[in-house]
């Protein structure tokens, strides 16, 4: 039963839940129970709440029996990255220096989930304070990908992934500053959605980048995604970036799934050199059979697109080492106090040398480099400049097509420590993803297929902001003739995990 309860979808649960089929609390034992038998190999996890998953789960199969209206996915369990405040339970964003810090609210995602009666699994594992494509710059040592656990599962929210690729979530919040939802679920054969950038609050979410970062969905398939999407997407008054419209119909999208007549734009500078041979082989295959179900595909230029990657890594690193700065030992967190007559300055500096590693170290110098007096202009003020073409290059594109497509990462899962020695090739990693966060714009991975090394690969698909749904239409349309030719879902060709206890 356990085993059937953990490789089911969560409209499935969500379904066999309201049908009195099956009771929450045996739902989130079972997942329990998962994480105990394979996250000592994983690591998707930083803290599990048993105890607090099962009350919630006692609560709603109560609030079931009584004959109460429940939302679509209550009693459905969900994992949470750990840069989500949530109340009573540590929130460290994968840093030492907010090791056992227990959070004092929730973020408004996370009180969404509780108000849509998701118990919370537990935090997941990520690169510290999402700086990263690897979660190999986690404080509390690397993720593993359950397709081989001698390779990454992306990152910044390799976590996230990692929990629904080996059955221990059927589904989790991650964030995407520059493509840490989207790049995992390619590496880990899972579903991952970039919403529309003030389409999903950002309140309580420790910011990395703020006007970068964007909360979104992680899932084993495309419906869910649409569903989980509508939980925790509307305006928050908190939020001052959140924006008042109407969540777009991503569910109703989602079971759509009819791409008939629709107009998908190949992006020229997202393909091609620096991309693996499979992932560009099962990203044609894709779209063969996108074609074959009347889309019509045509290519597109985005010139500005190629220097993403450089205007990202000024915009970001300056914008974090602003939103670092809190971290000063006096308020919260971590506090080192060097032996003698220690001054603030010498606490401070203590401090931070302890508490942050060297990734974030790495990135602190260079957005302060970029935003000192005499190379603001040369360096952060340019940068704003590219993002500016950026998004008109997206204008354009989306003035004769509905979405755009790529493959998600130029690469398969690497193997832990490939790219450690190298920032620029790590960097690299997100050299497909960046242009949508530059611009705001929403992204959804979804698997494309395995490749010869029998990892799996994404294709990625972008649609103008607060066209989220457009991407649920395509995605789904694709997973579904995917499944027609697989046979079966691409996850469940993963090698079974070995139980240990």
């Amino acid at each position: 039963m356990t085993s059937e309860l953990i490789r089911q979808t969560a409209d499935q649960l969500a379904q066999a839940l309201a049908a009195g089929e099956v009771s929450s609390v045996d739902v989130v034992q079972a997942h329990l129970d998962r994480i105990a038998d394979v996250d000592g190999t994983i690591n998707a996890f930083l803290h599990v709440d048993a105890d607090g998953a099962l009350a919630a789960a006692r609560d709603i199969d109560q609030r079931r029996a009584a004959g109460q209206s429940l939302p679509t996915l209550a009693g459905v369990p969900i994992a949470v990255k750990d840069v989500l405040c949530t109340r009573g339970l540590p929130t460290t964003a994968g840093s030492r220096m907010l090791e056992g810090w227990i959070a004092p609210y929730d973020a408004t995602v996370t009180a969404k989930l509780k108000a849509a009666g998701l118990p919370i699994l537990g935090k997941t594992n990520m690169d510290e304070f999402a700086m990263g494509s690897s979660t190999e710059h986690s404080g509390y040592g690397p993720t593993r990908n359950p397709w081989d656990v001698e390779r990454i599962p992306g990152g910044s929210g390799g976590g996230s992934a990692a929990a629904v690729a080996a059955f221990e979530a059927p589904l989790a919040i991650g964030t995407d500053t520059g493509g840490s939802i989207r790049q995992p679920a390619a590496m880990t054969g899972s579903v991952g959605v970039k919403p529309t950038y003030g389409g999903v609050s950002r309140y309580g979410l420790i910011a990395l980048a703020s006007s970068l970062d964007q909360a979104g969905p992680c899932t084993r398939t495309v419906l869910d995604a649409a569903l989980l999407h509508e939980v925790i997407a509307g305006h928050d008054p908190n939020d001052s970036t959140s924006i008042d419209r109407p969540v777009p119909a991503v569910v109703e999208a989602a079971r759509r799934a009819d791409v008939q007549g629709l107009r998908i734009g190949v992006v020229k500078e997202l393909s091609g050199d620096g991309f693996e041979p499979d992932i560009v082989a099962r990203f044609e295959e894709s779209l063969d059979l996108l074609r074959g179900a009347g889309a019509e595909i045509v290519e597109v230029s985005c010139p500005s697109f190629v220097h993403a990657l450089a205007a990202y890594y000024l915009i970001l690193p300056s914008e974090a080492s602003s939103n670092l700065a809190r971290f000063d030992a006096m308020r919260y967190g971590l506090r080192v106090t060097p032996e003698g007559d220690p001054s603030a300055e010498t606490v401070m500096a203590a401090t931070r040398d302890a508490g942050f590693g060297a990734e974030v170290k790495r990135r602190i110098i260079l957005g302060t480099y970029a935003l000192s007096s005499g190379y603001y202009d040369a360096y952060y003020g340019s940068a704003q400049k590219v993002r500016t073409l950026i998004a008109a290059d997206f204008a354009k594109a989306f003035g004769t097509v509905d979405v755009l497509a790529s493959p998600t990462s130029p690469t398969t899962a690497f193997k832990f420590g490939d790219k450690l020695d190298d920032p620029l090739a790590m960097y690299a990693q997100d050299v497909a993803t960046i242009p949508a966060n530059l611009a705001g714009v929403p992204g959804l991975s979804l698997p494309s297929g395995v490749a010869s090394d029998g990892l799996p690969t994404g294709i990625q698909f972008l649609a103008p902001a607060m066209a989220d749904d457009r991407l649920y239409n395509v995605g789904a349309a694709l997973e579904r003739m995917l499944l027609g030719q697989w046979g079966v879902p691409i996850l469940t060709s993963a090698p079974e995990l070995e139980v240990v206890r």
